[in-house]
């Protein structure tokens, strides 16, 4: 898939001047902007989670190999 480019973008906007209006088009791009904004909120915390969760199983293998060596030594 390619970029959409200056000539796309002019397209889009005069398309979305007919569509919507000029009236609504400032209630448009905020809704937009929201949704991305909480898009990436959204996904950001994903990421935290999943991070979180192989950073405890990480810990929880050491600790368990750390009981299995001093079960061996003990």
């Amino acid at each position: 898939m390619s970029a959409i480019g200056v000539p796309g973008m002019i397209l889009l906007v005069i398309l979305a001047l007919l569509l919507f209006g000029p009236s609504k088009l400032p209630e448009l791009g905020k809704a937009v902007g929201r949704t991305l904004s909480e898009f990436k909120r959204g996904t950001r915390t994903i990421l935290d989670d999943d991070s979180s969760v192989a950073l405890a199983e990480g810990k929880a293998e050491e600790k368990a190999n750390l009981s299995a060596t001093h079960s061996k030594n003990g």
